[in-house]
């Protein structure tokens, strides 16, 4: 066994490329795994730099300097992302308070509508039943409410964190597209020399996580927008909030669309309750959905690595439980940087001493 592995050992970390690439991602994750608290504006900063970074290439072959167009990026930027957060939050947020305001009401009726399928259906579902899933709906109601207040008495600290994005994300977005050749550099010049398979596997994640950020962003952008009108033209209520929901599900494959079709169930369901008008709201959001997996999807994210449905959620769950949200956002290019090294490696054959003793 200790021969096995020290062969093992031999055959995949002879290379000193492989051994560099090696240090460099042992080194990378530590450092965001330890400080990832407090540099998450940073890493922010580099997202939305490294997206703004076209369009800046863009003005620059236009004939513009680099100064120049950075600041007209930067600019355009951040007032499409102020007029998008004042003219959707309120509503957001308003509808959002409506909808708890409303939700003993709509518990009531469920549990009065759940009591009264025993009766109805005695052979199929018993009283006991639904009392189980009553209590059940009861305690996790009970527990998103103890999350709901914890997080209404962290909102002064949520708010100087919102104020910090707001003011210096921004700023480092300038800079980082400003100053990108000296700062490449300069971080270039701390790393090994020996590094042409790292070199590699960077340059295959720079395109795939260029077009996943990019196709993301405008996934979101047209499933939201194309949620809202339907909403509206359905006359569904509480369309901005359902329409921003169905929006930011699509951040999490599979799973994101799986919860977020319960709230817009349950609101065609108590505006309407089992009609014509429910199941065509219902239509439409299976329809929307169909469309974005099998049409947009495909067509957005055309050059990224295939990965399959379970890897997917693996990396979802994996990177989501350790850094969260922005672990969620890039979960899915994590999972093509650990398959582009995986196929960077290097795949020696075993020695044939080792393949004759077998």
């Amino acid at each position: 066994m200790v021969r096995f592995f020290s062969e093992w050992y031999t055959r995949k970390f002879s290379d000193p490329q492989a051994v560099t690439l090696l240090v460099i991602l042992v080194s990378s994750f530590l450092f965001v795994y330890f400080f990832s608290d407090l540099l998450m504006p940073v890493f922010v900063a580099l997202a939305i730099a490294f997206l703004l970074d076209l369009p800046v290439n863009r003005l620059k072959a236009l004939g513009l300097s680099r100064t120049m167009s950075v600041t007209i990026v930067v600019s355009a930027f951040v007032g499409f992302s102020l007029v998008t957060l004042l003219g959707l939050m309120p509503l957001v947020w308003q509808q959002g308070s409506n909808l708890l305001q409303e939700l003993p009401t709509m518990i009531s009726e469920v549990k009065i509508y759940l009591l009264a399928l025993p009766e109805k259906y005695p052979e199929i579902i018993q009283a006991s039943q639904i009392e189980t899933i009553i209590s059940a709906t009861r305690d996790k109601f009970i527990e998103w409410g103890e999350v709901i207040l914890q997080v209404s008495l962290n909102s002064i600290s949520n708010l100087v964190a919102l104020i910090i994005y707001l003011i210096l994300v921004p700023i480092m977005v300038f800079f980082f597209l400003k100053d990108k050749k000296t700062l490449l550099n300069e971080f270039t010049n701390f790393l090994p020399q020996n590094r042409k398979m790292a070199t590699e596997v960077s340059d295959e994640m720079n395109r795939q996580i260029l077009n996943y950020i990019r196709g993301k962003l405008i996934e979101i952008l047209i499933i939201g927008g194309v949620s809202m009108i339907t909403f509206a033209l359905l006359d569904l209520r509480y369309t901005v909030l359902l329409g921003v929901l169905v929006g930011l599900s699509v951040l999490v494959p599979y799973v994101g669309a799986t919860l977020v079709t319960l709230p817009v169930m349950l609101v065609a369901f108590f505006q309407w309750g089992i009609s014509p008008e429910f199941g065509t709201v219902m239509i439409a959001y299976g329809i929307i959905q169909a469309l974005d997996g099998n049409l947009l999807v495909p067509i957005l994210f055309s050059e990224a690595v295939n990965l399959h449905p379970v890897t997917i959620i693996v990396a979802v769950i994996l990177f989501g439980g350790l850094w969260g949200f922005w672990g969620v956002f890039f979960a899915i290019p994590l999972a093509t940087l650990v398959k582009a090294v995986l196929n960077a490696w290097p795949k020696t054959s075993q020695p044939q001493e080792f393949i004759e003793e077998k």
